[in-house]
């Protein structure tokens, strides 16, 4: 630690000194990475030298080293931009998001693939999955679920259909903020917003909006997109949409909950090895009988596996049959996991490994 009595200039020229290594030793790791791109072979696109695994133990590494004074969400934010850097030295990761630019869910690409992979903004859920299938984006991120909210129906709708994989999750604190073009509370005469932003914000615009209409609209950037056409107009959005905009921000912190959250899940097309630190996605239909979820359920507590969470959503192959929605802690390549797996698929009618992923970083 640097004694608060070193001259000003003294501890400015010892900071330039750091810079000047932290500045070489990032250059050192980007060659190295060159490297490894040259061992893996040349002609490769980007998303054959993406590993998420990898790049998840490299930075729970980082937060297993941190000792301050910066926080962990911070430091693995720095490391993450690094490697974001290195891995789009020859061609960035395209990720699909639901668009337009501002929205949460773009948030969460930069803060899951850093800001040097190529962000596709698309007009709704459906089709970041349909652009990852067609390869046209490398990785989706979509929206899954709100820590107040609960499941984000249309995802889970999609994986009925689609044969996408989940190849990781983002956990992203959802701030909430009123913008609108004249700045002003007592002007707002209706709200546009993403149906689930009215949900997480219904007590504050009840209290301080109680006559006002809300519109619900199809993400919070196409709300803050609306409102700067009409000075009687707001949008529920982030802070960064109030910027892309043009907006004035009226109100902060609007959110009923302190510690709204909200969840995203990372799709491709491959399943990855295991990072150390896993959570696998299961998809389960069963059959019409007696004891048929029991039967689904207890093969993970015979084998000693905790569940994470369970969905029902209505199986779309007939009417009143479901399938079943599971996130259970570790890999498919667990031994217990493959056991387990194996035992449900004795009475279930089918089981899908949605994906095995790494659990989200700070």
């Amino acid at each position: 630690m640097t004694d608060p009595k070193t001259p000003l200039s003294e501890m400015r020229e010892r900071i330039d000194s750091i810079d000047r290594q932290i500045q070489q030793l990032i250059s050192e790791r980007a060659n190295h990475a060159q490297t490894v791109a040259k061992v893996k072979g040349s002609g490769l696109s980007a998303i054959e030298y993406y590993r998420p695994e990898r790049e998840a133990h490299v930075l729970r590494m980082v937060v297993d080293r941190n000792k301050g004074p910066l926080s962990d969400a911070e430091m693995v934010r720095l490391f993450r931009e690094i490697m974001s850097s290195c891995l789009a030295q020859e061609d960035p990761l395209k990720i699909g998001f639901l668009g337009p630019e501002g929205t949460f869910s773009e948030q969460a690409v930069r803060k899951h693939f850093g800001h040097a992979a190529y962000g596709l903004p698309l007009g709704s859920i459906e089709e970041v999955f349909q652009e990852v299938a067609a390869g046209h984006a490398d990785f989706g991120v979509v929206p899954v679920e709100n820590s107040g909210q609960g499941m984000i129906q249309v995802t889970l709708d999609m994986f009925l259909t689609s044969e996408a994989t989940i190849c990781g999750e983002v956990e992203l604190r959802v701030h909430q903020c009123l913008h609108s073009q004249a700045g002003r509370l007592e002007d707002v005469k209706r709200v546009y917003a993403h149906a689930q932003s009215l949900q997480q914000c219904k007590t504050w615009l009840r209290i301080n909006l109680p006559n006002v209409e809300c519109i619900a609209v199809g993400s919070n950037a196409e709300a803050a997109r609306l409102a700067r056409h009409a000075d009687d107009a707001a949008a529920i959005a982030g802070e960064t949409a109030g910027k892309v905009y043009g907006l004035k921000t009226v109100a902060q912190g609007i959110e009923d909950r302190a510690d709204n959250t909200t969840r995203f899940l990372v799709i491709g097309r491959s399943l990855f090895p295991p990072s150390g630190n896993d959570r696998t996605s299961l998809l389960i239909t069963v059959n019409d009988k007696p004891g048929a979820l029991y039967d689904v359920l207890s093969p993970f507590a015979k084998h000693g596996i905790s569940l994470n969470r369970i969905e029902s959503r209505p199986a779309h192959t007939g009417k009143w049959q479901y399938a079943f929605f599971i996130d259970v802690s570790g890999h498919i390549d667990d031994d217990a996991l493959q056991a387990a797996v194996q035992d449900i698929g004795e009475s279930a009618a089918t089981v899908r490994v949605l994906g095995s992923y790494p659990v989200a970083l700070p």
